[in-house]
């Protein structure tokens, strides 16, 4: 197998050190004290710009039983004050980890307005009401490749994969009731730190990190606000 790369020249390792570019004014001047506010203001920011893909769009770094880190982007589809909720194959290596591991890492790395937030938490299984109720808003070929593709394991060929798709579809055509497979679902991830991180000048950017604190009623979190060194 061979991997196209283009007709874009190497650059020299002086070339790579040399990039650099200058980050903007805007700072973090004032935060409200509750982070899932600010995240979903930012969330919306980074939506409406014209250079972000996908702004919900975070990447995810989990550690196995073996101690081992991986790292992979998945979607946010759901962010409330119980958390951040993403689904996924139960099966896949993802998910392993997890079982092996809650703690997990999310990085939202939003370049075009200089900004990013990393959240570290805790990942658990949402209730099987919660992901069928999103499984049913998946448009059919999504539903259908959540059937064929068995996640994380080994695949002879892409045409095996289109054989499943295509055996998953015939069973199940559009326009017809695609039941969630047992082993699709959605994890929440309960965050224990939210920073957020801004691009300032001269390197002096701002790092303002929220540190759960003490439970005060079982509906509201205190939140613990600090500055941090660039």
């Amino acid at each position: 197998m061979t991997l196209d790369t283009g007709m874009a020249n190497e650059l020299t390792p002086k070339e790579i050190s040399a990039m650099r570019r200058t980050y903007g004014e805007e700072g973090i001047s004032h935060l409200p004290s509750d982070p899932f506010l600010t995240f979903s203001k930012w969330l919306a920011q980074a939506h409406e710009h014209p250079a972000i893909v996908e702004a919900n769009a975070m990447v995810l770094t989990t550690q196995d039983h073996n101690g081992k880190l991986s790292t992979r982007t998945v979607l946010l589809k759901d962010v409330s004050n119980n958390g951040f909720t993403f689904f996924t194959n139960y099966s896949s290596r993802k998910a392993l980890a997890i079982h092996a591991n809650p703690q997990v890492t999310l990085l939202f790395p939003w370049y075009a307005i200089e900004r990013q937030v990393i959240i570290n938490g805790e990942a658990e299984k949402i209730s099987r009401e919660e992901s069928e109720q999103y499984f049913v808003t998946r448009p059919w070929n999504s539903q259908i490749g959540a059937w064929a593709s068995q996640q994380s394991l080994p695949l002879s060929s892409r045409e095996e994969l289109e054989e499943r798709w295509k055996s998953a579809s015939e069973k199940w055509p559009e326009g017809s009731h695609v039941p969630i497979p047992p082993h699709w679902g959605g994890y929440r991830v309960m965050p224990s730190e939210i920073e957020f991180w801004q691009g300032r000048h001269s390197r002096l950017h701002d790092r303002v990190r929220f540190e759960r604190g003490n439970t005060l009623h079982t509906d509201q979190i205190n939140w613990e606000i600090s500055r941090y060194y660039p």
